[in-house]
């Protein structure tokens, strides 16, 4: 079994971002913190001109937040420290200068589709379907809610945020406008990936700087917006009804 990472390779100016976590691909916070800061270096770097952001393995993008460290909030700081994880990896997303390319080779769970939401242009396979599981154990998609909602609209966020225990397939979530193109295994996703991302590299960074900002228009006030977000979900997972939720899924 492999140990957690976070790892950015550069090559003809794509700056590849890779997480991995053994338990599928889900998120503790220091491998949170390790991404935020990377997507922040990568936005800075100026040998990076487009960003790619991955998981390793093939099974799943990313199961979410670290269930481990969610059994063991106690209190209401810590809470909101641990929600605060996926806040500032997608604040990363979004105040980075480049553009952001998600590749979703798999389902992806609660935080997992706030990343891919985050991303500018996502493109995935078919096995990539999505759930948003959060109210499955008394809390709620309140951290991640805002880029899923800016990125499918406020009806479809709402359906799976309720709709809590059903994976939505990848085909859905093109139609909704979360997955940009759907291919049918992960080798044909990663040559498309390459191609695209190697293809914005040759456009003027100047305009896609000043896209970027143009399409995030509005969520200037998401640093204070998400930490406010991550206080509602610190404080549900201190009540009563997840903590004995969460006994039962432990």
């Amino acid at each position: 079994m492999s140990d957690p990472y976070v790892n950015i390779e550069i090559d003809n100016g794509v700056g590849t971002i890779e997480f991995f976590h053994p338990a599928h691909n889900s998120l503790p916070g220091d491998i949170l913190a390790k991404l935020a800061q990377t997507i922040t270096e990568a936005g800075e770097n100026d040998e990076i001109k487009v960003i790619v952001l991955k998981s390793g393995r093939d099974r799943t993008f990313c199961a979410g937040a670290s269930f481990k460290e969610l059994i063991n909030i106690n209190d209401a700081e810590t809470g909101k420290v641990f929600f605060s994880g996926f806040a500032n990896v997608i604040n990363a997303m979004r105040k980075c200068p480049k553009f952001v390319i998600g590749r979703i080779q798999g389902k992806t769970v609660g935080g997992g589709v706030g990343l891919a939401a985050a991303t500018d242009y996502c493109m995935a396979t078919k096995y990539a379907s999505i759930k948003l599981s959060e109210l499955n154990v008394g809390i709620g998609p309140f951290v991640v809610g805002p880029a899923i909602e800016r990125k499918i609209g406020l009806s479809a966020m709402t359906q799976i945020a309720v709709d809590a225990n059903s994976f939505y397939d990848a085909e859905w979530a093109r139609t909704k406008g979360l997955f940009t193109k759907v291919f049918e295994d992960i080798e044909t996703l990663d040559v498309e990936i390459k191609a695209f991302a190697e293809h914005l590299c040759t456009y003027n960074p100047e305009a896609m700087k000043d896209m970027k900002k143009v399409f995030w228009e509005g969520t200037e006030h998401w640093d204070t917006l998400l930490a406010d977000r991550a206080v509602i979900s610190g404080r549900l997972a201190l009540s009563e009804f997840t903590k004995e939720t969460l006994k039962r899924f432990k």
